[in-house]
């Protein structure tokens, strides 16, 4: 059987490859996403204060980093069962709409849009942001540069880094915001509410006026039906920062609405002994193997599915956009995988909506941000909305608060049995026998992936055996002596 590799693939954060397997026709038999690496965040959490977590767990990822500061901080307030201040979930959730902000622009513009902008088989030297910025203009790309270091900012400033922040602490936060600081971040969040409406406007110019883009994102080979996930507000409208969790099957039913601290009640996880990544699954419906439909138990994340998952946006801009999208692609929910990036933009604008009406909000600059814990220390799960989906972060410890056990399931581990599926259906559609493999073809395997955003840094936590460690032994030709595998 002849096996075509992509590796590695591009345009993600951390490292995997695309193993495609061709039937003696030539034509595509199986394919699979391959994750080699690992990452033991949950076993090193093990034994530390638990409130050291929301400065550990963010190193996880350099792209996200503040989702699961927010989700650390989450839990750990429920381990202590303290409630924050008003004030503090305020400003939390200030801090995350900026997050949101600057991780969509990130996204879209330096990982999504060479495929849309530049073209998805044109030379791969041309399909990036340097590729981008040369198509739309460089006023273009100095407003995108500018409006993701503003939503930056935001974080730097609440979050003590612009990285690795460390503002979220057992009860509250870290430190108040002055009026001086609510002034500059409105003035940034107005740029940032513009700057999401020049977005979609774009995605519309660029993207939905190109006839053959919209074929590529309502055909059946971009398309797959499956259960949606998301955090919904109590009138189902989306939220980012806190919620209960809503689940709807292919229809647009809703089959499930849990509270975050429930969630094992809802999702099993299974491992393959071929990735270091999860599988999550809904256990109601429970594990039948990486296929579609009702019948089985996978679900999908990200964007879309938030979308999918609610009944509305809680913002007039976001709103007005997501009313169109449905409309333009017949009616909730929507399947096309490609659609995600349409999603992902108008939660852009949803993020800048929100951050703005936080900026306003007079409670904003309160300085009562924590409450002190008194209560023992046992178990707690905080839930958010990462750039690439649910993320729970789930920890047990002993009555003086060391950990004893962490759980983590990530956007993209909840995304990988669909991201897997997606791009084993690609490449059966685009693969053929006799046909001429290009990097161009390999590439629209890869524009499948690359709809869900993941994060494989973020998602692999998982032991289900040893590690991939291979040893080549070369002679002073150059050629392999000796190959030993674990």
């Amino acid at each position: 059987m002849k096996k075509i590799t992509i590796d590695p693939f591009t345009r993600l954060e951390g490292h995997g490859r695309i193993d495609i397997f061709l039937d003696a026709k030539g034509d595509v038999a199986n394919a699979y996403l391959i994750i080699p690496e690992f990452r033991g965040f949950e076993k090193f959490c093990e034994g530390r204060p638990v409130e050291e977590l929301p400065r550990i767990t963010p190193r996880i990822c350099g792209v996200c980093p503040a989702a699961h500061h927010m989700a650390s901080s989450k839990a750990v307030v429920a381990v202590f069962h303290v409630d924050p201040p008003p004030a503090a979930k305020k400003l939390r959730e200030l801090y995350y709409s900026a997050h949101m902000c600057h991780s969509h622009i990130a996204h879209f513009y330096f990982l999504a849009a060479p495929d849309f902008v530049v073209g998805p088989t044109t030379d791969p030297a041309a399909r990036n942001i340097f590729g981008v910025i040369d198509k739309v203009g460089i006023d273009v790309g100095k407003e995108v540069i500018k409006n993701r270091a503003y939503a930056q900012n935001i974080q730097e400033v609440i979050g003590g880094k612009a990285t690795h922040s460390v503002c979220g602490l057992p009860g509250g936060m870290s430190k108040a915001i002055t009026e001086e600081d609510r002034k500059d971040f409105e003035e940034k969040a107005y740029s940032l509410v513009e700057f999401g409406k020049f977005s979609l406007k774009l995605f519309h110019d660029v993207v939905l006026s190109n006839k053959e883009y919209v074929d590529l994102i309502t055909g059946p080979v971009f398309t797959m039906k499956s259960y949606y996930m998301g955090m919904v507000d109590a009138n189902n409208r989306v939220n980012f920062y806190d919620g209960d969790i809503r689940v709807v099957d292919a229809q647009g039913k809703e089959v499930a609405k849990f509270k975050p601290s429930e969630y094992v009640d809802y999702i099993g996880e299974h491992t393959e002994p071929w990735s270091y990544l999860k599988f999550p699954f809904l256990k109601k419906v429970g594990w039948k193997g990486l296929v579609e439909g009702e019948d089985s138990g996978i679900y999908r994340v990200a964007p879309l599915a938030r979308l999918n998952a609610a009944d509305s946006m809680a913002t007039p801009l976001a709103q007005e956009e997501y009313e169109n999208m449905y409309n333009t692609l017949g009616g909730k929910p929507v399947h096309a995988t490609l659609a995600m990036h349409w999603a992902r933009l108008i939660e852009l604008q949803y993020a800048a909506e929100r951050l703005l009406e936080l900026c306003q909000d007079p409670e904003i600059t309160d300085p009562n941000v924590r409450i002190i814990p008194t209560a023992t220390p046992d178990e707690g799960v905080g839930v958010v909305e990462a750039p690439r989906g649910t993320l729970y972060h789930h920890y047990q410890t002993d009555e003086n608060g060391i950990t004893k056990k962490v759980n983590l399931i990530v956007g993209t581990g909840n995304n990988h049995a669909a991201i897997s599926m997606s791009m084993k259906k690609v490449a059966q559609a685009v693969i053929k026998a006799g046909q001429e493999i290009s990097e161009g073809l390999l590439n629209l395997i890869e524009i499948a992936y690359r709809a869900y955003d993941p994060c494989i840094a973020c998602a692999t936590h998982a032991l289900p055996g040893q590690l991939p460690l291979e040893v080549i032994i070369y002679d002073a030709n150059g050629n392999v002596c000796q190959r030993l595998r674990r």
